[in-house]
């Protein structure tokens, strides 16, 4: 299907705009946490299962809905998405019990699978033409800039709102409400493809011709979304009991300066070379983890702020980086599916470590946990870094997609 360039134009800023909304509403319940675990006794491992419950929905969606929108269409599947969203939103916020908070994270998780795929892959298909880049940057910045906005809304709403355990849900679940209304004229200019059905069956789409690409950053975005599942996992209990700070806008803050800060990385860096943001990224995933363990360690709250913001310019220049490498080798009739499977990676590495860590923690204790969850990410960027300095296909790859970009940007192009 073709559509006008203006068309165009709105569909990639409403499709931006659906991505920021959904990712805030993912992380605007980590502030609310810590009034969960004070109101109803709640023990570290199920605050961690709260955390992680969510994930666990995700996983289940992406894994079999993932690649849907590849064959019936984009809007077919992101209006359910955003319907699923607002019920949650209103589950969350009428809990009157830790049962009903799992159920929302859990229809939480199930709305973002059906989007994380398909809002990016609507990204790539309303690009306009020669500015493929902007796509492929806004894919990996959005979703941790979303991070930050719900992180900092939640924490607001929390310190100076009343009733601050519900507030920020309804808040939300209107804006989403309106988000609906508006993308039932979101534009789908690409065609269907048969195969729905099949395509529901649990599997990873990562074509051969991206895999190597893959494998080469994987330690990469495992070290990123590791790093930011401690940080909305765990961030309001450090913040909280390491360092006795006990505002929740202080944790939000927290989470923000590594989302927020890697989501303006990743856009900063967009004409820069790949591997070399890789290469950056994966260095500051060394030194901001590390900066951390001292901060723990010494009881340092400031340096603990500042050992997240170099966190967060590691997470967006290392997930920016190897996000671009892949992109550049995906087929269009594929996007779905393969940034469906790349999430799917990227979010057990989000979720794992963290579930781990709330188990470890009553036994271990939570300074001794996040010492060792750090000294984890800094193992997973070393590692990543030493393969971005010796594979040579990674290298390859760069300079095709480089090659590519600049024969599009030949033609010509409308500016968004």
């Amino acid at each position: 299907m073709c559509v006008s360039e203006a068309t165009r134009r709105f569909g990639f800023w409403l499709a931006s705009a659906a991505i920021l909304v959904f990712s805030a509403a993912v992380a605007a319940p980590s502030p609310v946490y810590p009034l969960y675990q004070a109101k109803w006794g709640l023990s570290p491992a199920v605050m961690t299962g709260i955390f992680g419950i969510y994930v666990a929905g995700l996983l289940a969606g992406l894994l079999t809905a993932g690649s849907l929108s590849d064959h019936v269409g984009r809007r077919p599947v992101i209006l359910p998405a955003v319907t699923i969203l607002v019920a949650a939103l209103l589950v969350l916020g009428t809990a009157g019990d830790p049962t009903a908070i799992w159920i929302g994270r859990v229809l939480e998780g199930l709305a973002m699978s059906l989007v994380v795929g398909s809002l990016g892959a609507t990204l790539l298909d309303l690009a306009p033409p020669g500015n493929a880049r902007l796509a492929a940057t806004f894919n990996g910045s959005l979703w941790p800039l979303g991070l930050a906005v719900g992180a900092v809304l939640g924490g607001a709403l929390v310190e100076f709102a009343p009733d601050p355990s519900r507030l920020v849900y309804f808040v939300l679940a209107v804006v989403t409400l309106v988000l609906l209304v508006v993308l039932w004229f979101l534009p789908t200019p690409r065609v269907r493809r048969p195969g729905a059905v099949a395509s529901l069956r649990p599997t990873m789409t990562m074509p051969p011709k991206v895999r190597g690409v893959f494998l080469a950053v994987l330690g990469c975005l495992l070290a990123a979304w590791a790093l930011g599942g401690l940080y909305l996992g765990l961030g309001a209990s450090v913040v909280a009991t390491v360092f006795g700070i006990h505002a929740a806008l202080a944790a939000g803050l927290a989470m923000a300066a590594v989302t927020g800060v890697g989501a303006i990385t990743g856009i900063l860096v967009q004409r820069r070379d790949a591997v070399h943001v890789m290469v950056g990224g994966s260095t500051m995933l060394v030194i901001g983890p590390a900066l951390m363990i001292v901060a723990v360690a010494t009881d340092t709250p400031w340096l603990f702020f500042v050992a997240s913001v170099v966190s967060g310019i590691g997470f967006g220049a290392g997930f920016q980086g190897g996000l671009r490498l892949i992109l550049a080798e995906v087929a269009e009739g594929d996007r779905a599916g393969v940034l469906s499977s790349v999430y799917v990676v990227c979010y057990c590495a989000f979720c794992l470590p963290a579930l781990a860590a709330g188990f470890l923690t009553p036994v271990l204790g939570l300074k001794e946990v996040v010492l060792g969850y750090a000294a984890l990410v800094i193992a997973m960027a070393a590692v990543a870094l030493l393969i971005q300095l010796l594979k040579p296909s990674v290298r390859a790859a760069e300079v095709a997609a480089e090659g590519d970009e600049i024969a599009q940007e030949q033609e010509p192009a409308a500016s968004l």
